[in-house]
């Protein structure tokens, strides 16, 4: 009698952690919405490098604010000295409490062309795209780096588009939404290197790369971030190999309580820039590219937040904000891979509809991506 109720309460969790667990609508809108989510809260503190001064002037971010809302309405930018950069580029006012970094504003207008093309489901094409994007830009009111100045001059001057783009080592993960359109890793492999169309140098694109591949193992075959991300590592690039057991390595000395990094008060921030060099861009202060963009920083970085805050996707990208530095490039990989995980349902809700400022309107146009669409699924 006692196996069987053994066997009874087997069952029942068994049947408890699959009635638990997320669909796969909700794993690709978590993705999609986890990386809004994660980058709208780091808007206050985008580029901002002092961790130190996040943490007296904002305590604890919890909630949306609006760039540098309480640092004066500015952040230092170490070495760039202190700016608004997202002051609405002339295009309008700056941006405000909910609204998006440049990185989430890219994942917006990927999100717009996929659902302009759902009716006729095909991988990206720039032919159809760098239209778009063109009218788009036009009324940017994010910050406009460098390589989509650079891009957006060589389009104008005729250059092919094979060969458009800069050679900036900064990642910019732009297809939070292509897990709603495309069926197989390659494909969203493809898109991936598609959209970051500003950008040619080969880390970004490997970094770009290697969260699509983890991403997709999340939402497809159920895997945890940790497992997913060493089964990609396993396959990568000796480059992406060398990053990942850098960022493992880290995690594990930051939670280990016998070691002198697990007890400091800034962990995070010290955990992330011991894992770079001085990046000594000839201004008047060096920083460490752990915080800054460049991949061979933002995707060990990005790895170790989703690694230590594996299971609590609000501390992670809580955690992400207060660091500062570059956190909004961060937070796209940070976000969409713990909200693939975790599922849409995670998100809480002073951070949900109502609060993000494009929740409504993108909840409308990712129910139009084909694996999403349950009329186009019914007529298939």
């Amino acid at each position: 009698m006692l196996g069987f109720f053994r066997i009874v309460a087997f069952l029942l969790l068994l049947q408890s952690s699959f009635t638990t667990e997320s669909s796969f609508e909700e794993k690709v809108k978590g993705a999609f919405f986890g990386a809004l989510v994660a980058d709208s809260l780091s808007l206050c503190t985008h580029y901002e490098y002092d961790a130190i001064k996040i943490k007296k002037f904002y305590g604890s971010i919890d909630d949306y604010l609006a760039p540098g809302e309480k640092t004066g309405g500015i952040t230092h930018g170490v070495g760039w000295g202190a700016r608004n950069y997202h002051d609405g580029n002339g295009n309008g006012p700056a941006k405000r409490a909910g609204e998006q970094t440049d990185y989430g504003d890219y994942n917006i207008l990927i999100l717009e062309h996929l659902a302009s093309t759902a009716s006729n489901p095909h991988q990206i094409s720039l032919k159809e795209l760098i239209p778009e994007w063109q009218k788009t830009l036009r009324t940017w009111r994010s910050w406009i780096c460098t390589q989509t100045k650079k891009t957006y001059r060589q389009v104008q001057q005729g250059t092919s588009y094979d060969r458009l783009g800069g050679n900036s080592n900064a990642m910019a993960i732009r297809y939070a939404a292509a897990f709603g359109y495309y069926s197989t890793e390659e494909e969203i492999v493809q898109a991936a290197r598609i959209a970051m169309f500003t950008h040619k140098e080969r880390t970004a694109h490997l970094g770009n790369e290697f969260f699509a591949r983890v991403t997709f193992r999340i939402i497809h075959e159920g895997l945890s971030p940790i497992t997913a991300i060493k089964k990609v590592a396993k396959k990568s690039d000796r480059w992406i190999k060398n990053k990942v057991k850098q960022a493992l390595n880290k995690f594990k000395e930051a939670t280990n309580e016998d070691k002198e990094l697990s007890k400091q008060e800034f962990v995070d921030d010290l955990a992330l820039t011991s894992m770079a060099r001085l990046w000594d861009v000839g201004k008047s202060e060096p920083i460490k590219v752990g915080k800054a963009s460049p991949t061979e920083g933002t995707l060990p970085g990005s790895i170790y937040f989703i690694a230590k805050y594996e299971n609590d996707f609000l501390g992670a990208i809580k955690a992400n904000a207060m660091v500062g530095g570059d956190n909004a490039s961060r937070a796209i990989a940070i976000g969409m891979v713990l909200g693939a995980y975790h599922g849409v349902n995670a998100i809480p809700s002073n951070l949900g509809l109502g609060k993000l400022v494009e929740w409504e309107k993108c909840e409308k146009l990712i129910n139009k991506l084909p694996l999403l669409n349950t009329n186009s699924k019914d007529e298939l």
